[in-house]
C-alpha cells in the first residue's frame, strides 16, 4: 500500500493521530458517502460544498448538474480538498476544556478530472452504491437527456491523510479527584422506517436494497 504522506498532509497537532496508509484512508473512506469539497471560485472566493461521493480503489466520483458551479470549476481543473468526517463519539470530560470528539477524518488534496462513455456510468453506479448498494440495478437508469445534463467528475488519492480519536477523556491529573461523571456518549447514524411515497400505484414490498441496509446497515 502507498503511503500517502506530504508536507501539506502532515497531521500537526497531536500528531500520533495522523494515519497515512492507503488502507487506512480507505477504511473510512469506505464508511460514509457525505463529503465536504473546498475549492476557490476564478475571483479567489474560497467555497466550501458539501455532495454525495463514491470511493472505487483509490479513485474519488463525484457527480453534479453541468451547470453547477463547483463542476464547472473543478473540471477546469482548480485545485481541491476533499474532505470526510464520521463522529463516533461525545467525548465527556471532567473538565470543559477537554471535552472533545472520537471521529474519524480524511482530506485529499487534488485535483479533479471528467469522465466520459462506460466510466460515466460506472462512475454514477459507484457514487449511487456508496449511498445504497443495489439500488442501482431496482432503479430506472439515466436516459441520454439526464447523461446529458450530468457531469462526472473522479479524483485519484495520491496525496491525503486520516486523523483518528479514539479512548475515554483525558482530563489534568488534579481534576481526576472531582465528583463529575466523565466518560463517552457513543453516536451513530442508523436509518429509521421506511416511509413509501404517496404517489405509489399500488403496495409494493421493499425492494432488496433496503431490506438489507435494515439488516446489516
Amino acid at each position: 500500500m502507498s503511503h500517502l504522506l506530504t508536507d501539506r498532509t502532515k497531521v500537526r497537532r497531536i500528531p500520533d493521530r495522523g494515519k497515512y496508509q492507503e488502507h487506512e484512508l480507505f477504511e473510512i473512506l469506505d464508511s460514509s458517502f457525505l463529503c465536504h469539497i473546498a475549492f476557490c471560485e476564478a475571483n479567489d472566493l474560497p467555497v466550501l460544498i458539501p455532495t454525495a461521493y463514491g470511493h472505487d480503489k483509490g479513485f474519488l466520483y463525484i457527480h453534479g448538474a453541468t451547470t453547477s458551479r463547483m463542476i464547472k470549476r473543478l473540471e477546469e481543473g482548480a485545485p481541491l480538498c476533499f474532505c470526510v468526517t464520521i463522529v463516533d463519539a461525545l467525548v465527556l470530560a471532567r473538565s470543559a476544556f477537554h471535552h472533545s470528539l472520537n471521529y474519524r477524518s480524511v482530506i485529499v488534496f487534488g485535483t479533479a478530472e471528467k469522465v466520459e462513455g462506460e466510466e460515466k456510468n460506472r462512475g454514477l453506479k459507484i457514487i449511487s452504491d456508496q449511498i445504497l448498494k443495489g439500488r442501482w440495478e431496482e432503479a430506472r437508469p439515466p436516459n441520454k437527456k439526464e447523461l446529458k445534463a450530468t457531469t462526472v467528475l473522479k479524483i485519484q488519492v495520491i496525496e491525503g491523510s486520516a486523523k483518528v480519536r479514539t479512548g475515554p477523556p483525558k482530563d489534568d491529573a488534579e481534576d481526576y479527584s472531582l465528583d463529575t461523571w466523565a466518560g463517552i456518549l457513543p453516536l451513530r447514524q442508523q436509518p429509521g422506517k421506511p416511509v413509501d411515497d404517496p404517489t405509489l400505484l399500488k403496495p409494493i414490498p421493499l425492494p432488496d436494497s433496503v431490506l438489507n441496509f435494515l439488516k446489516n446497515g
